[in-house]
């Protein structure tokens, strides 16, 4: 094993310490890892939270490894259950907007690490189209939910109800009315949601996915 594959399993063990001179040691030894491919003395740190992601570190893997995580991948489920959490994050946008009266932009920022973190558990990618893909349906989610809400509240003004206002609406409008409601705020928002959508639509490395 490379130093950078010891290292990713040495990061999460509770028997790891750091040396200023030396780096990484292990607390039994009081020596850098020389273990291949187990470290008897390995136990999982319960508190380590793991952010590395294949693509943010692919010098940890060998390309073996890499191209046994890329056949566990699931495009079509990951796609699903991203658009399905998108359409419930952007009906939930509308509810709370039309509630509170009030267009909350956190919520597109909500809705974008919603789709990433669905993205990633169902489709389990390690290529970066589906951070891609992530980031695409997040940007689509938020549109459809600024939409939806403007929907609610022409809805509220006419005394009409959700569904007739849809079925009503002359979609030759769409643009105009978006332009209209846009604001300098939402292209933040909107780009928190686009990265939400792609950083966390990748799964993460444990050291079990590197045997």
């Amino acid at each position: 094993m490379t130093r950078a594959e010891q290292l990713a399993f040495c990061n999460q063990c509770v028997n790891r310490k750091m040396d200023l001179e030396k780096g990484m040691l292990c607390s039994f030894t009081n020596e850098r890892a020389n273990f291949d491919p187990v470290c008897e003395k390995y136990e999982k740190d319960p508190t380590y939270i793991n952010r590395t992601t294949p693509v943010e570190a692919g010098l940890q893997i060998t390309s073996q490894q890499f191209e046994k995580l890329k056949t566990e991948q699931n495009l079509p489920l990951g796609i699903t259950a991203a658009l399905i959490t998108g359409i419930v994050g952007s009906i939930l946008w509308a509810l709370i907007t039309n509630s509170t009266g009030y267009q909350i932009g956190y919520m597109a920022v909500a809705i974008g690490f919603a789709v990433g973190f669905v993205n990633r558990v169902a489709g389990k990618g390690v290529e970066q189209y589906f951070g891609i893909i992530g980031a695409s349906i997040a940007l689509l989610s938020c549109v459809v939910g600024n939409f939806l809400s403007i929907i609610g509240m022409i809805a509220d003004s006419e005394g009409l109800g959700y569904m007739e206002t849809l079925n009503l609406f002359d979609w030759s409008l769409f643009f105009p009315i978006m332009a209209e409601t846009f604001s300098v705020m939402d292209i933040l928002f909107y780009g928190f949601a686009a990265y939400g959508g792609y950083k966390y639509s990748f799964r993460n490395l444990e050291p079990e996915d590197l045997q």
